[in-house]
């Protein structure tokens, strides 16, 4: 009996429960609360259930699975070196139709808009001590486009990778929780229940056009826009020549499937105990938050200016949909103006804030990339 018990103490000695830590359990109750969120509340669960069980499988002590040489190291590859993150955006750019934008071209201004926040919160985050090369990781969040920060952090500040991915993604799920508020506080229900005209039909030589032209006039403005937003135009293009239907078909389905699961357990890997809770981590994520916030505000007022400009013929909510969480935040304004009044559609109308907050953030981060590097 005594040899059991010795053998019993020794097996308890060397398992995980042994080694698990208070911050472990934090972790996992992260984890869970995240799952839940995922799977109970439908918020964005084909990012946070990866990404939350990938927390939970790093915070299961001696399991090896992030060492050198663990399936999860293997995994963090394609995060450490921007090949997942690039390869979204051109899933993103064969799923995206760009016809709102090019059909209403003054909202590329409301894209721009939306960037607000990256600035806020990168003067915000200098403040706080960060150098300007982490400040400008941190700042990014603003344009709640979880690919283009984990590209800018792992070029500028991979050390707070964990942190700022975390950040970037949770606030994109919560989208539909956050920007209502915000909305709500800077419109008022006249302005909600604003029509908009249809929008001009685009022809398929301009749509044909537009990636190839996006292409090079971003490339030979800004080289170091070339990754991310190359990659988002050839997905565009793919998706509207008409003669590569099965590559357009691979982007939008299989390729960006298994890229999302990789990227979501690799950022959830990120998330061990011993470099996730630190003081550094809560001062990100609430910067993160007030980029993000800031964003959306300053996408609406720029909408109200628009509104008045145009005559009220501009719903100024559509502003909203300027920050890069597509098409999440176009969806949101289409939801609260719909509460106001149920016979309006916004949606395509809120798509070419959408997506332009998608090319204007890649454009922050590589006048980032430009100024810092």
């Amino acid at each position: 009996m005594e040899l059991y018990l010795q053998s019993l103490a020794k097996v308890f000695g060397e398992s995980g429960f042994a080694a698990l830590t208070w911050g472990n359990v934090v972790m996992l109750l992260v984890a869970f609360t995240f799952l839940y969120l995922a799977i109970v509340k439908n918020f964005e669960p084909l990012l946070l259930v990866p990404i939350a069980f990938g927390c939970v499988l790093v915070n299961l002590p001696l399991s090896g699975i992030m060492d050198q040489g663990g399936f999860l190291r293997y995994v963090f590859f394609g995060t450490e070196h921007e090949i997942y993150p690039v390869i979204i955006f051109m899933g993103i750019g064969a799923l995206t139709d760009f016809a709102p934008l090019m059909a209403n071209p003054i909202t590329f201004l409301l894209g721009a808009a939306a960037q607000f926040g990256v600035f806020i919160a990168l003067f915000g985050a200098m403040m706080m001590g960060f150098s300007v090369k982490e400040a400008a990781s941190i700042a990014i969040i603003g344009g709640a486009d979880g690919p283009t920060s984990i590209y800018l952090t792992m070029k500028m500040a991979p050390q707070i990778l964990g942190a700022v991915a975390v950040a970037a993604y949770s606030y994109m799920s919560l989208v539909p929780l956050i920007q209502p508020p915000i909305i709500k506080m800077f419109t008022t229900k006249a302005d909600r229940a604003i029509r908009m005209d249809g929008l001009r039909p685009v022809s398929k030589t301009e749509k044909i056009l537009f990636p190839i032209v996006c292409t090079v006039a971003a490339g030979l403005l800004l080289p170091m826009s070339v990754p991310l937003i190359g990659i988002l135009m050839f997905g565009n293009l793919i998706r509207e020549c008409g003669v590569t239907e099965r590559l357009s078909q691979a982007a939008q389905n299989e390729i960006l499937n298994i890229t999302t699961v990789f990227l979501g357990l690799s950022v959830g890997a990120t998330m061990n105990a011993g470099d996730f809770l630190t003081p550094a981590t809560i001062k990100i994520i609430g910067l993160g938050l007030v980029a993000f916030v800031a964003s959306t505000v300053g996408g609406v007022l720029f909408g109200q200016l628009m509104k008045t400009m145009s005559g009220g013929k501009i719903n100024p909510m559509i502003g909203a949909a300027g920050v890069s969480a597509v098409p999440m935040a176009a969806r949101v304004v289409q939801s609260v103006s719909q509460k106001e009044n149920p016979g309006n559609f916004l949606l395509m109308h809120a798509m070419g804030p959408n997506v332009a907050g998608v090319i204007g953030t890649a454009v922050a981060a590589s006048v980032m990339l430009t100024l810092l590097s």
